[in-house]
């Protein structure tokens, strides 16, 4: 992209919409730079070779947990493209360009590697038309795909990004499901990089027309129910552990359905259930996981007081009803997803909206639960926004990619890292 910029010079255009970092005239100036036009032009140039990294990453499985073999491989593209790639204790690959910046601070442009679906065969991630098909393709096919062509791009540019020592990509482990946001937490907490973030962007999935500026906090839970068991013939009566699970379920999703709506969204799932062994035995035990999200802290942890209150409450019917036997149960807090949110005035909101006004983007700022849920609970800038294309079907069988559209999405992601960098460049002092 950009070669040095000179950072005492002041933005005098008048044609810029937003503020910019003083090294930028203005966003039609930035793109026409010799760096920035080339990188610009890499990604209709390249499609072939983006679709054909989408498609390899997608067919090496990554389900959360088990990302070792999709981080090795993007490791080792990385490092054939130029880029000191390493894995760190988390499973995250962190790559960067030298020399290295001994001190200051560093913007990080990350993609989650894993999944919430994996193919259990390579054939599974196919192409029928101009769609690609299969667990991943989208969320985070796409992110990963992305991640390497801004890579190549970069690398393959004459003078590269402003300030290029500053720029840290992370393939992250741990986004999805009971991953906890593992590999992010790693990254911004404990990490030898985490003292040094000025900000961080973060590509999920491929859609532009939202911007995540406002972390969605959650809980999860999990709850096991035990009890005597017994035949279900000549122990008919004995607790039931499976009964008073469900009566918990129904209690508090009819409870919740009755409620005034409330001032800010929340939502609640009961995603996993299971228990029992066989069809003529009273189970010993059932268990399941729970999902709360709200926009409200005060809202969750009123979620969570009135789930433990109901679950309370329905192992007192159930055992009222025993003939014989109790149940009892334990609920576990399983993960945390903190929230957080972007003041009005943070600098990297006056960015996106100028690269999008520049790009003809329409986009609105959002909440949702992504990795950029912890660098905002810190009070760290950051971003999450698409990779670019179009898809459907997330965590689903029926995943869907179409690449349409991929170049513009990676086009913004080039014009905001450069406003980013330039940014950390004038404020390493």
């Amino acid at each position: 992209m950009l070669g040095p910029l000179d950072l005492t010079r002041k933005r005098q255009s008048a044609s810029a919409p937003r503020p910019l970092p003083p090294a930028v005239e203005s966003l039609e100036w930035l793109a026409e730079q010799p760096g920035v036009a080339d990188v610009l032009r890499f990604f209709a140039r390249e499609r072939r070779w983006i679709d054909e990294q989408h498609l390899a990453v997608c067919r090496i499985p990554a389900p959360t947990f088990l990302e070792q073999k999709r981080a090795e491989w993007v490791a080792a593209q990385m490092s054939q493209l130029g880029w000191e790639a390493q894995i760190d204790r988390a499973g995250n690959v962190v790559a960067r360009r030298g020399p290295h910046q001994p001190n200051g601070p560093l913007v990080a442009l990350t993609a989650h590697l894993d999944t919430v679906l994996a193919p259990r065969q390579p054939e599974e991630i196919r192409v029928e038309g101009n769609r690609f098909l299969g667990p991943g393709v989208a969320d985070n096919g796409a992110g990963v795909a992305g991640l390497l062509a801004i890579a190549r791009a970069l690398a393959a540019a004459p003078g590269g990004v402003t300030d290029l020592s500053r720029l840290v990509l992370v393939a992250n482990v741990g986004e999805e499901g009971e991953g906890n946001l593992s590999g992010m937490r790693f990254l911004c907490l404990q990490s030898p990089l985490a003292g040094r973030l000025h900000s961080i962007l973060v590509m999920d999935g491929p859609d532009v027309s939202h911007v995540t500026a406002e972390a969605l906090a959650c809980r999860r839970f999990e709850i096991n129910v035990t009890g005597p068991g017994g035949h279900s013939w000549s122990d008919h009566g004995a607790a039931n552990p499976i009964h008073a699970l469900s009566r918990a379920i129904t209690w508090f999703a009819d409870a919740r359905l009755e409620e005034k709506p409330r001032e800010r969204p929340c939502s609640w799932n009961f995603g996993v259930i299971d228990g029992g062994s066989t069809v003529n035995a009273i189970p010993t035990g059932a268990r399941v996981k729970v999902d709360l999200r709200s926009e409200s802290p005060a809202d969750l942890e009123d979620l969570s007081s009135s789930l433990a209150a109901v679950l309370e409450r329905a192992l007192l019917a159930e055992n009222e009803r025993a003939r014989l036997g109790r149940v009892v149960a334990r609920m576990r807090e399983t993960g945390v997803r903190p929230g957080g949110k972007l003041p009005d005035s943070a600098p990297i909101l006056d960015y996106i909206r100028a690269v999008d006004s520049h790009l003809g983007i329409r986009s609105i700022l959002d909440c949702a639960s992504t990795d950029a849920n912890i660098p905002l609970s810190i009070g760290l800038p950051a971003l999450s926004i698409g990779a670019g294309g179009q898809g459907g079907g997330a965590h689903t069988p029926s995943e869907w990619y179409s690449p349409e559209g991929r170049e513009l999405g990676l086009r913004r992601i080039v014009l905001l890292l450069a406003l980013l960098l330039a940014d950390a460049a004038a404020s390493k002092s």
